[in-house]
């Protein structure tokens, strides 16, 4: 194994750059009863408040605004569970070129509906029987358009790095970055932001209790697949963690807890009555694995990236209601 990783703490500052005044700089917030709860100082990152509605404008929007004239003419190609869908339909849109996206048939209805109203065009599969990957790449050669896929791309995850550069800029000394693992993208870029700016953090990632594809890989020190999740955290329903993406995180991140559920809904409802704030499920599990106590030793500041909050009004009633 070469002891180059493929994105560094370069990587990320460059893409800060080209995301300036383009993406959001989201805010911090504190809460004094998330802080009496878990007992640390908790600092959390809201890209529940950025453009799309989460974290993955910033790779999308660094990746697609690096094509090259032609291929924006061209077009682009991407498959998403819903909020890298609407991230490439809204930076193809910014960047002067059209978005074709693969979403599964049962994706959450807000979600395909704001991909198509950021002016993608559709293909739905289910998810279930069909290998998006493979859809995505048949459709990118047959229409000859840029494939983007939502995690194995180095630009995808610097982009996404930005997210935890800014908050240790924001928040400066941390002791500790919790952040939800799907494909792993996320966490991956935030780890190379974190381990390089403060060497010594420690980072914990968080998965579902139904798809613990990461937690798996690591302690076997190989890509681990596990059965398609069935998950309220659409988002992080992943069987295998990204090659790209588990080079990195088998080096940068520290360990991997899990959530329940009951866990995440809860996180959901302790967000919306006590911070004011609307997450999605995926967007929620790093909070429940605070608000249930999963992690081991919590040190003193810890860091916090709610990932989204791209959830509609029967969704969220649905599953947090009495």
């Amino acid at each position: 194994m070469t002891n180059a990783l493929p994105v560094t703490l370069d990587d990320v500052h460059d893409a800060a750059a080209r995301l300036k005044g383009v993406a959001h700089r989201t805010p911090v917030l504190r809460s004094r009863t998330l802080d009496a709860l878990v007992g640390a100082e908790v600092f959390v990152k809201c890209e529940n408040f950025q453009r799309v509605g989460a974290f993955k404008f910033r790779g999308a929007y660094n990746a697609v605004s690096r094509l090259t004239p032609g291929q924006l003419a061209r077009g682009i190609a991407a498959y998403s569970s819903g909020n890298h869908a609407q991230a490439v339909a809204l930076a193809a849109r910014e960047l002067g070129s059209t978005a074709v996206i693969v979403m599964p048939e049962d994706a959450p209805r807000s979600k395909m509906e704001a991909t198509a109203g950021y002016g993608a065009e559709i293909v739905t599969y289910d998810r279930y029987t069909g290998d998006r990957v493979a859809i995505g790449e048949a459709l990118a050669a047959e229409r000859g358009l840029t494939l983007i896929p939502p995690y194995e791309h180095p630009h995808i995850i610097a982009g996404q790095g930005t997210a935890a550069l800014e908050l240790i800029e924001d928040v400066e000394d941390l002791d500790a970055l919790v952040v939800a693992v799907g494909g792993g993208g996320l966490i991956a870029g935030s780890a190379t932001a974190a381990k390089g700016l403060l060497p010594r953090i420690r980072v914990i990632g968080v998965e579902p209790e139904a798809g613990d594809d990461t937690r798996r890989s690591l302690a076997a020190g190989e890509r681990v697949s596990v059965p398609i999740p069935r998950t309220i955290a659409d988002g992080l329903a992943a069987e295998i963690p990204g090659e790209l993406t588990f080079s990195v995180n088998r080096r940068l991140v520290d360990e991997i807890v899990l959530a329940g559920e009951d866990d995440i809904r809860a996180a959901m409802r302790f967000a919306f009555e006590r911070m004011k704030i609307v997450i999605e499920p995926s967007g929620a599990t790093s909070l429940a694995a605070l608000l249930s106590a999963r992690v081991p030793d919590l040190p003193r500041r810890v860091g916090l990236i709610i990932s989204g909050g791209n959830i509609d009004t029967r969704r969220f009633t649905e599953l947090c209601g009495p």
